[in-house]
């Protein structure tokens, strides 16, 4: 069985979609962690009441990345994970950092790969007159949005859309996604 943490920043609508997968036994993976930047993030509680244990670092608290961290790594030491799932983790990781989880990182990022990467995906795709957006699941590396795509879902842009809009339905495709992207990548690993 493969041990999950899941990193957020939020309210964790892709972490619930994740944890509503892992509870089928045939998924081969057992969330063992959900962990945020800030103890405010409302995800923290859902993770809480199914059971899953959480912990937050908030990055505030740390006066470079590195010490930030070194508090995270001290926290996935006492749970072993095998991969992390970043959720909506909404912080840059160092390059020491994620040399350490190569090929062991995923994140869900709001766009169609390479397009768009970093922040306000959906209004770049509007401002570029782009006829389909989505997003994309992709192992994490030391440059920004920028590793491998394990999977991609793609939505029109409709006349008239918003951000708003967009990313709606954008998100609505996330929580299939990521799941599928997951099991699919677990299963290849053997």
């Amino acid at each position: 069985m493969t041990r999950v943490a899941i990193f957020i920043s939020g309210g964790g609508s892709n972490m619930l979609s994740l944890l509503d997968a892992m509870e089928d036994p045939s998924f081969g993976a057992e969330p063992v962690l959900v962990l945020a930047n800030s103890s405010k993030a409302g995800g923290l509680a859902k993770a809480d009441a199914r059971g899953v244990p959480t912990a937050a670092v908030d990055h505030r608290d740390y006066s470079d990345r590195a010490g930030f961290e070194a508090e995270i790594s001290k926290i996935l030491a006492q749970y072993n994970p095998d991969l992390i799932c970043l959720a909506g983790f909404m912080r840059v990781l160092t390059p020491e950092f994620t040399a350490q989880w190569e090929n062991r990182m995923l994140n869900i990022h709001p766009s169609l790969l390479p397009k768009y990467k970093g922040l306000h995906t959906h209004q770049r795709a509007l401002d570029a007159g782009d006829t389909e957006a989505g997003c994309s699941v992709h192992l994490v590396t030391a440059a920004l949005d920028d590793g491998p795509i394990l999977g991609q879902a793609r939505v029109p842009v409709l006349d008239g859309d918003t951000a708003d809009d967009l990313a709606a339905r954008v998100l609505v495709e996330e929580h299939k996604l990521y799941p599928t992207a997951l099991r699919n990548f677990i299963a290849q690993r053997g």
